[in-house]
């Protein structure tokens, strides 16, 4: 089973079972922008999600966020942020865009003096944060162990869980940290990619989420470089990592446009899976006209809309009331 496969059906068990938001591939360090990305994360719903939900189906921009724009009086823009100035107005634009943000033309007292205020107080719609490592095959870990170490010694997740599907020995046990969570996934073999069961092998210990976290930078013969991230560091990013799980979600793939492939309910949650394969797909890698299955299919036969099924089976909203529906596709690329 391809580490695709295993993520996709993953998250779509996950969203099928349990409450809140799921998404993959999201950054998952602080000091190092990129440095690590958590294969999936899964965002339990806080005390105002409703709240959250009824605002933008879209990632709100932490610069706007973090401004002095309110849902009360109008504020110039360019008073509201300490940022960059060019942050500061992609940010602006993109809260007006998404509907976070409205202009007050009846404040503005010249063209060059924009005013907006918010269209709600942001609420508190987030608690906590599971990271999860996937790892089908134990038999490849790769920098699994180095990786793992990196999640608990940063303590940016609240509980940080490696799944695989192969056995798991006291071997693999006692090479990873002790506060990681191990989940060995089950599937039927007779129905691939449609039921998967997991089984919990160890529960995760909770991480220190507001204290300070070591991130490993580079590594040399005999020395690694670190960077203590503090409290306040770590709180912004699980914001970010909130937020663009909200607006990304874990259907950012391409369904195969081949008649062998026709997701619908049996076939979890239009994951692309084939049925010439027998199993799930990636598109951008495995189909096409050298597949000996392949059967092109016509346009309204290949066309499934991601989004809608995201509407359909969580409690996200892609048109929320007075909202604007945000353009097809441009969130694969944030």
């Amino acid at each position: 089973m391809s580490e695709f496969a295993f993520e996709l059906e993953l998250c779509a068990r996950l969203e099928e079972r349990e409450e809140g938001i799921v998404a993959r591939q999201l950054g998952g360090s602080v000091a190092d922008p990129g440095g690590r990305i958590l294969d999936v994360i899964r965002v339990e719903p806080g005390p105002e999600f409703a709240d959250r939900v009824a605002i933008t189906s879209e990632s709100i921009p932490g610069a706007a966020i973090e401004s002095a724009v309110g849902p009360g009086r109008a504020r110039y823009w360019k008073d509201a942020f300490d940022c960059h100035p060019e942050r500061a107005r992609s940010a602006m634009e993109r809260a007006v865009e998404i509907g976070f943000f409205e202009r007050d033309h009846g404040a503005t007292t010249t063209r060059s003096r924009e005013y907006v205020r918010q269209v709600a107080r942001y609420p508190d719609w987030y608690d906590r944060l599971l990271g999860i490592e996937n790892k089908p095959d134990l038999g490849r870990p790769g920098d699994l162990e180095a990786q793992l170490r990196t999640d608990v010694s940063l303590g940016l997740v609240d509980e940080v869980v490696l799944a695989t599907e192969s056995y798991v020995t006291r071997a693999h046990l006692n090479r990873i940290p002790d506060a990681v969570g191990v989940w060995r996934v089950h599937r039927d073999g007779a129905n691939a990619g449609r039921s998967l069961e997991i089984e919990v092998l160890r529960e995760p210990t909770p991480l220190a989420v507001d204290e300070p976290g070591i991130e490993p930078l580079e590594s040399h013969p005999g020395r690694t470089e670190i960077e203590v991230v503090s409290p306040e560091a770590k709180a912004r990013t699980r914001r970010r990592i909130a937020e663009r799980a909200y607006g990304k979600g874990w259907r950012t793939y391409d369904l195969p446009a081949c008649v062998a492939c026709r997701p619908d309910d049996a076939s979890g949650a239009t994951l692309p899976y084939c049925e010439w394969k027998a199993r799930v797909v990636d598109a951008g890698s495995e189909c096409g006209s050298s597949c000996p299955g392949y059967e092109p299919a016509s346009a309204s036969e290949s066309r499934v809309d991601l989004e809608a099924e995201r509407d359909r089976r969580t409690a996200w909203e892609a048109e929320p009331t007075g909202k604007r529906r945000r353009q097809s596709g441009l969130d694969r690329f944030g």
